[in-house]
């Protein structure tokens, strides 16, 4: 785990930079933790949300060559491509989840990338779109209800009915408040992505989670050969 990252925070610094392509330590790294599979994702509470539901399926990540790496935002996701995709990069399978603001730039990445990559490698190339982003996903597949009493259980009740008696929040409905409302306090989205994919009934995931989850589960676990 430690290794893991590792590699992120060192995968990250370099796409900060503008890096063409990943350096000799961060290639060690890869090698070394046989990482295969790139999971982009916005930020961190969508890496919370990944790795909840992984864990309730059973899906060793991490034991999979698949390395979950938030980006600190959707439109980094082209330098994170050229250091993660085909050579010169690693040369890893990338995928994803992004918001349907971010859908462009995720397409532009992962297309770019593709005009390198052989015809195999761009078939394996995906990412799942959530229809506004995965709290408001969440949120529907829970209900009103199930995640205000989520967030009583998790005791920010007060301070979610102090929020819904703002000036700001009247005209809103209850599941515009509630999406909002998570992300009013630094490490509540974190938080209650976990929380929120905890609560979920088996067969009652968000489409565009359980089909990122289901794509990660089909993929061999073999690192590729280079």
């Amino acid at each position: 785990m430690a290794d893991m990252r590792a590699f992120r925070e060192a995968v990250t610094a370099e796409a900060a930079v503008g890096s063409d392509e990943p350096s000799e330590p961060v290639r060690e790294l890869a090698g070394r933790l046989s990482i295969r599979t790139a999971v982009l994702l916005e930020g961190l509470s969508d890496a919370a949300a990944v790795d909840a539901l992984a864990e309730r399926r059973g899906l060793d990540l991490e034991g999979r060559g698949i390395c979950v790496l938030p980006m600190g935002g959707a439109m980094s996701v082209g330098r994170f491509a050229r250091l993660l995709g085909p050579s010169p990069g690693l040369g890893l399978r990338l995928t994803g989840l992004c918001d349907e603001r971010e859908r462009r730039f995720y397409a532009r990445a992962l297309e770019e990338a593709a005009t390198t990559a052989g015809t195999e490698q761009r078939q394996r190339q995906r990412f799942f779109v959530c229809s506004a982003d995965l709290e408001d996903e969440l949120i529907r597949t829970l209900g009103v209800a199930r995640v205000e009493e989520i967030i009583r259980v998790e005791g920010d009740l007060r301070a979610l009915q102090t929020f819904q008696q703002q000036p700001a929040q009247q005209g809103r409905t209850a599941q515009q408040q509630l999406r909002r409302f998570l992300g009013t306090k630094k490490g509540r989205k974190i938080h209650y992505g976990r929380a929120l994919v905890e609560a979920l009934e088996p067969d009652r995931v968000p489409a565009p989670l359980d089909a990122l989850l289901t794509d990660l589960l089909a993929a061999p676990s073999t690192h590729p050969s280079t």
